[in-house]
């Protein structure tokens, strides 16, 4: 009788409400952590060309070093994530203690360097930089993870991921929106000392939210009863083809990520002001409101179908939008707005897929292995992040840009191309995939049931 009482327990913990202020607090980690992850994805390069003086080919050097170790680094920290089983749970002890290291890494990522020589200015940039990288690799990785063993409910995990991207497209928003007014304000004409000062008054803002985010959240399913060892993590990343696919679909936000870099460029030039960028900030925000209608439109739509309706969508939106052209600034930004929008809602949407994953993985190896597999997802974020930075400087070479100068018709016809259009080659990417795609709630839900059946079959083993 014990093993189905134990049963019993599992399930009432699998099917207990997620409390409102455990989503808010879930919420809140992603939200303060991304500040950070907008501040350096943002502004890192800026702060190398333009205040330590670093050479952008030096400073691409930089970076290439780094997301070359992160395909090293990221499985392999992930899995040994895998392994810890602690009293507070299997991935929020990091959520305990990562937030003080993501505050001291990014504010040490900002430090002037006055007097340093080049040379030092290089090395000091290129060790806390990807110093700062593996920090927020062991923070990201157990923030997504722990959605799936605080639910196993496909709605209550859809809700917490598109909470948590929620958080994290407002943490990235929050960059543009009051950064520089920030610097400007404390620095004065001293752009490092602003730079600087701005950093840590966002990051003092950050770290108790970051730590509130493991005080309210639980961990509510249990990992199998086999220990997790360091080898499972190559042997679930082989035998999990579903994650691969919505990974390449994850990737495509490379195309967003190079029009959002360009936005300045656009916005200076094609509009006829850089201040139009505190205009993006606040769409960035205001976009987020397609996160509320995700939970409820999973009750009635699988997250493919979806999927596959949002990038359609995008791609006919910037058609249209390319045929009007940029000649009005509230029509751009109206265009602008919708994209935004689509952009957005597609964020919780492939976290979903991606953590349903899991599950596949464990009825494949009998190994639970949520941080290798959102491992995946946090390296292709910076993976594409790099990609869309070194892919910005060709653009703008190709295109003929000039800075601080009157631009061509060529330059500025291009440079509204890569605004309007480069995104819809994702979309239709992403479109091709989710066609082809083939593990669906339905799957899941299956996958679950049998997971469910063969512990009961363990747990009884040891009595027969």
């Amino acid at each position: 009788m014990e093993p189905a009482k134990n049963q019993s327990q599992t399930d009432l913990e699998l099917k207990e409400d997620i409390r409102k202020k455990e989503i808010a607090s879930y919420f809140g980690y992603g939200f303060a952590q991304c500040i950070s992850f907008g501040l350096i994805g943002s502004y890192i390069l800026f702060f190398y060309t333009d205040i330590l003086g670093i050479s952008a080919a030096a400073a691409s050097i930089i970076f290439l070093i780094a997301r070359t170790w992160d395909a090293v680094n990221d499985p392999l920290m992930a899995s040994i994530m895998d392994t810890l089983n602690s009293k507070h749970g299997k991935f929020r002890p990091y959520l305990k203690y990562m937030p003080f290291l993501i505050v001291i890494s990014t504010i040490a990522c900002f430090l002037p360097l006055d007097g340093l020589s080049m040379t030092g200015k290089l090395i000091y940039a290129g060790v806390t930089y990807v110093l700062w990288g593996m920090i927020y690799t062991a923070s990201d990785v157990p923030f997504w993870s722990l959605s799936s063993v605080m639910s196993q409910q496909a709605q209550q995990r859809t809700k917490l991921i598109t909470f948590a991207n929620m958080g994290v497209f407002t943490g990235i928003a929050l960059s543009p929106t009051i950064f520089i007014p920030l610097t400007e304000w404390l620095g004065g004409d001293d752009l490092g000392q602003g730079y600087l000062l701005a950093t840590i008054v966002l990051m003092a803002i950050a770290l108790p939210i970051m730590l509130n985010g493991f005080k309210n959240t639980k961990e509510r399913v249990k990992p199998p009863k086999t220990k997790v060892k360091f080898s499972d993590g190559v042997r679930a990343i082989r035998a999990n083809k579903p994650m691969f696919a919505i990974l390449v679909v994850f990737f495509c936000n490379v195309f967003m990520n190079i029009t959002q870099a360009l936005n300045i460029y656009f916005f200076t030039y094609n509009l006829g002001s850089a201040s139009f960028m505190t205009i993006f900030g606040i769409i960035s925000f205001a976009s987020c409101i397609g996160f509320f209608i995700i939970p409820k439109l999973n009750l009635k739509y699988k997250k493919k179908h979806m999927l596959m309706v949002i990038v359609a969508a995008d791609v006919v939106i910037r058609i249209i939008w390319f045929s009007l052209g940029y000649s009005s600034v509230v029509v751009s930004f109206i265009f602008i707005g919708i994209t935004m929008l689509l952009y957005t809602t597609t964020g919780p949407l492939i976290s979903g897929m991606l953590a349903e994953t899991i599950e596949y993985t464990e009825w494949k190896t009998g190994k639970r292995n949520e941080a290798v597999i959102f491992s995946g997802q946090t390296f292709t974020g910076k993976l594409s992040v790099a990609v869309s930075g070194g892919a910005t400087g060709l653009i703008l070479t190709a295109i003929n840009y000039q800075s601080n100068q009157a631009q061509t018709e060529f330059t500025l016809n291009m440079l509204f191309f890569v605004i309007a259009l480069l995104p819809a080659l994702g979309s239709i990417i992403r479109f091709i995939i989710m066609y082809f795609y083939s593990y669906t709630e339905k799957e899941y839900k299956e996958t679950v049931e049998k997971i469910q059946v063969r512990k009961q079959k363990e747990e009884a083993a040891p009595q027969s």
